[in-house]
């Protein structure tokens, strides 16, 4: 990789964070107006429909993307995405774009806790000190002792835990499968199970509703797209940080759009998290420099 290639890369992250952004700010108004299940059932169909072209082209086919000796896995991970999206859509409707990517944000970590007993991974005592210090920010931000705390806090945590499963669940498949392969699982088996659920709760949308709900899923591909284009010309390890733009594009959507409120409290909380979230991904990228070092050539 160039230095070249790393500037475009952190450069195609902060599209990409920025278009999910305003996925997120069209999905909090979709949902506003219509079932969170219908919603993301149709943002699925879109979705599957991309991915299926998108598998087309490659050598093989789709019948060799297709191709796993670990379908559960596939399955489940594919399942549990769909449900975290169903899940976070659904915080937004009942806290708003800012306290929801505040306490989100602290997925990172959680994916950091989770490594050893789902993955086998060994975590040293600098980032246990970071999950914990991530811990307490996300305690600022929903503020259990408080007399205001509301249940509903709990709800994008709840989102955030299932991302951090999903994230661990790519990286045991990726032992076997490609990307392309989960990718693939991940659309169409989220559409079927969405449509599986959302067509019950189908009601008749309005013409404008149509059109934000065609913006929806055209954020949903372009995101996509660009996040995929990221890491094919730059090193995850290079664009990662910039994947927390996404927090304060969304903060900035709710904040101007939807008229919510910023809470010194979530400016404290997320400025922890994040910190938190950083310095796991530099260790990680330490030990991985290490690694290679060591590794036989």
């Amino acid at each position: 990789m160039t230095q070249n290639d790393t500037v475009r890369g952190i450069w195609l992250m902060v599209a990409t964070t920025f278009v999910f952004a305003v996925q997120d700010g069209l999905s909090r108004h979709l949902a506003s107006e219509y079932n969170v299940f219908m919603v993301v059932m149709i943002r699925y169909w879109f979705f599957a429909a991309f991915v299926i072209a998108l598998s087309a082209r490659k050598a093989g086919g789709l019948r060799d993307v297709a191709r796993t000796d670990q379908p559960l896995v596939q399955i489940f991970r594919s399942v549990l995405l769909a449900l975290e999206i169903c899940v976070m859509v659904a915080a937004f409707t009942y806290l708003g774009l800012v306290e929801s990517h505040a306490v989100f944000v602290s997925y990172p970590l959680l994916v950091a806790a989770l490594s050893g007993p789902v993955l086998g991974e060994q975590v040293g005592w600098r980032r246990w000190l970071a999950i914990a210090v991530g811990f307490v920010g996300v305690m600022i931000i929903i503020n259990p002792g408080a007399g205001v705390f509301s249940i509903y806090a709990l709800i994008p945590l709840a989102a955030a835990s299932m991302f951090a499963l999903y994230s661990l669940l790519n990286r045991y498949a990726a032992r076997r499968d490609t990307a392309a392969t989960s990718f693939f699982w991940t659309g169409t088996v989220g559409c079927v199970v969405m449509t599986a659920i959302g067509i019950w709760f189908w009601v008749p949308m309005t013409g404008p509703d149509w059109i934000w709900m065609a913006a929806l899923c055209v954020t949903g591909v372009t995101g996509h797209y660009t996040m995929i284009k990221c890491y094919e010309v730059a090193e995850a390890s290079a664009v990662q940080p910039f994947a927390y733009l996404q927090m304060p594009f969304a903060v900035a959507i709710g904040l101007l759009i939807f008229g919510e409120s910023l809470r010194a409290s979530v400016v404290v909380g997320a400025v922890l998290i994040v910190g938190a979230g950083l310095f796991t991904l530099w260790r990680e990228r330490q030990r991985m420099r290490v690694a290679r070092r060591v590794a036989p050539v």
